[in-house]
């Protein structure tokens, strides 16, 4: 931001510097007259210079503005009428200066430069001119003077507009960044936390029910519950942290070993090359959502998990004879196709006539 005011103090002393002094010109030397003159003409010019530069610091063309570039350009030139003299030629070497940057801001930028052109042009004339003594050394550096003046005045503006619209887009990236993380701390809390507390709650509603008739086995689902609790405490931190790992060899087990404590016969059949690691953990994310979709929302009975290689890419099917009704779908199925897709995979599921649920998930190897 100081940086920004910085440029903006830059334009406007090199638009104040040229006039002020031609001002001390007409204070020291001139007439009543041409001093009323002068500052009439600069009255008028700095409020419509004043209007194109901050409309050109917004980035803005406000309604209006040729109106306001028409009467910059007539105070530029027309007070020089009733200057005379080395008054006159003063005012035409340095306002037409100021002028040229101001069409190059407000202009279409080939129409600025033309218009620029013109301007330099102008002065080149007047150079040659002064006073019936004027030289070509005199022309050039008029010309030359609007030129850079001009570029000048049109570049730090330029340059104000850019450093906030980067300013602006690195603000963006940053709520990107925050969005990002969220919907990843979503993204895993739902994969990872979703299948600990269901298997919790199952193995809690499992252990209340044999604790009357079979004391020891309701301990041992106890154990395991409290087993599965760490596991879920050890997700969460690793969530927070930002460092997850899967195994799919481990969350097949973890699945046919859930599906069966719920009454779901499951078999896996894991074949295939050993995976990259972000292919093994996408599959191991995709069989977690979709086990966990098991026990929650079908009434199966059977469930087959299998993985194979199938032309340069391993597919995971897991298909379950229990499909709930159709309805949208959920947050889960959202986020694995996300996952899937970012790896250059695919997602899908479907439902036969015969209540069968099929998920599939396909990755490149």
């Amino acid at each position: 931001m100081n940086a920004q005011r910085l440029a903006v103090a830059v334009v406007y002393t090199i638009s104040i510097g040229f006039p002020l002094n031609l001002v001390l010109i007409v204070l020291t030397h001139g007439s009543p007259r041409q001093l009323v003159v002068t500052l009439l003409g600069l009255a008028v010019f700095f409020a419509a210079h004043h209007r194109q530069v901050n409309a050109a610091l917004r980035d803005e063309r406000p309604r209006g503005f040729p109106y306001a570039l028409a009467a910059q350009a007539l105070a530029a030139y027309v007070p020089a009428l009733f200057l005379g003299g080395l008054y006159s030629y003063s005012w035409l070497t340095s306002m037409p200066t100021i002028l040229a940057g101001a069409v190059l801001l407000r202009l279409p930028l080939v129409w600025g430069a033309v218009a620029a052109c013109a301007i330099g042009a102008g002065n080149f004339l007047a150079g040659l001119r002064v006073l019936g003594q004027g030289t070509l050394a005199m022309g050039l550096y008029n010309l030359l003077t609007v030129v850079v003046t001009g570029f000048v005045i049109y570049a730090v503006v330029r340059l104000v507009v850019v450093s906030r619209e980067l300013a602006r887009a690195r603000e963006e990236l940053a709520e990107a960044a925050v969005l990002k993380e969220r919907l990843r701390i979503s993204r895993d809390l739902h994969d990872g936390l979703g299948r600990s507390l269901t298997a919790i709650a199952l193995k809690g509603d499992l252990a209340g029910r044999m604790l009357d008739r079979d004391p020891s086995a309701a301990a041992g689902e106890l154990t395991e519950l409290v087993r599965v609790a760490r596991e879920a405490a050890q997700d969460v931190r690793q969530v927070a942290r930002g460092y997850r790992e899967a195994r799919l060899g481990e969350e097949a087990a973890r699945a046919v070993s859930l599906l069966e404590t719920a009454g779901v016969s499951c078999r896996a059949d894991l074949e295939g090359p050993d995976l990259p690691r972000p292919a093994e953990e996408a599959l191991a994310w995709a069989l977690r959502e979709a086990v966990t979709n098991v026990i929650r929302h079908s009434r199966a009975t059977t469930c087959a998990i299998s993985v194979r290689e199938t032309g340069g890419a391993v597919r995971l099917t897991v298909v379950n004879d229990g499909a709930p009704e159709r309805g949208p779908d959920g947050g889960g199925l959202t986020g694995l196709r996300e996952r899937i897709e970012a790896l250059g995979g695919r997602a899908g599921a479907e439902r036969s006539a015969d209540g069968e649920f099929r998920l599939s998930v396909e990755v490149p190897l």
